[in-house]
């Protein structure tokens, strides 16, 4: 497994954080009253990037330089999420997903256009939501499904998560905030990294769109039954969020444009704990064709 970036203190993950959004640019789209922030990275072909719950777009924090060397890389902070500001629709609507992939698929088009195909990656609940993106629009030429929420079946989680928000310090809270990264979210517990943590209480704080029971609900496999384009499926080893082989076997379900693999020593985050590997199997999954 390749390591995570260990960073000493909070101020030195800062700096990380923002030299990698200044090799960047900002585009801030308005769909229907509300404002959905956008990085994006890099040109070519495009490929947009969909952050888990309790997230934002720095859960791709390792991964963007790599993939902006061949894509045009957008990476949003969903609706109710980080930087974007909440859906004005209710939250009560009885369909919660549909105003959330509705401001995505309408802020894609305002960026890349209509008609132009795209590759489109989700992370746990954005997995979920990349799924339901894609079974509605044709333009999405190839998916990929990391850690994905929604399927429905048994978690192996062992360590129950601490209430952050009841810390009554900051410093009680960021503690409270390790201890989940590294029962749910990180496998490895080597080191003391400052880079994951500083993105996990920065991502956790402040979002306020409820993706929990919606990830828990199920409703993955139905939406990848009307998704035509390839599909790979990628889990760490060690993903506490499912059993990774049978939910495999499950989604993958005899189709011969869908495939799956596990990546050894990480977790949840693996996209995170082992960005080198995962880098390469979304560059080889998304190489452009011919």
């Amino acid at each position: 497994m390749d390591m995570p970036q260990v960073v000493g203190r909070d101020g030195e993950a800062t700096q990380i954080i923002l030299r990698l959004e200044s090799s960047g640019s900002v585009r801030d789209v308005d769909v229907g009253g509300s404002i959905v922030r956008w990085r994006i990275f890099g040109s070519g072909s495009p490929l947009v990037l969909l952050h888990g719950g309790h997230g934002s777009w720095l859960h791709w924090v390792r991964n963007v330089s790599a993939l902006s060397k061949l894509h045009c890389v957008l990476v949003p902070d969903m609706p109710g999420f980080n930087d974007s500001d909440d859906l004005c629709s209710s939250p009560q609507h009885s369909d919660p997903l549909a105003g959330l992939v509705a401001a995505l698929h309408g802020a894609i088009e305002s960026l890349i256009g209509s008609e132009t195909p795209f590759d489109l990656v989700g992370f746990s609940f954005g997995g979920l939501v990349a799924a339901r993106l894609a079974s509605g629009t044709p333009t999405v030429r190839r998916l990929a499904l990391i850690g994905p929420a929604g399927h429905g079946t048994a978690r192996r989680q062992v360590t129950p998560l601490v209430d952050w928000r009841a810390a009554q310090t900051p410093a009680t809270r960021r503690e409270a905030l390790r201890q989940n990264l590294y029962s749910f979210m990180l496998h490895s517990r080597d080191g003391d990294d400052e880079l994951a943590l500083t993105v996990h209480e920065r991502s956790c704080v402040r979002a306020r769109f409820r993706s929990k029971a919606l990830s828990r609900a199920g409703g993955l496999e139905f939406l990848l039954n009307r998704v035509e384009a390839p599909v790979l499926l990628l889990w760490g080893e060690n993903d506490v969020t499912a059993h990774p082989e049978r939910v495999a076997e499950l989604l993958r379900n005899g189709r011969s444009h869908r495939e799956w693999c596990l990546v050894s020593g990480a977790g949840h985050w693996v996209q995170y704990e082992s960005a080198n590997r995962v880098n390469d199997l979304l560059l080889s999954w998304f190489k452009p064709a011919g």
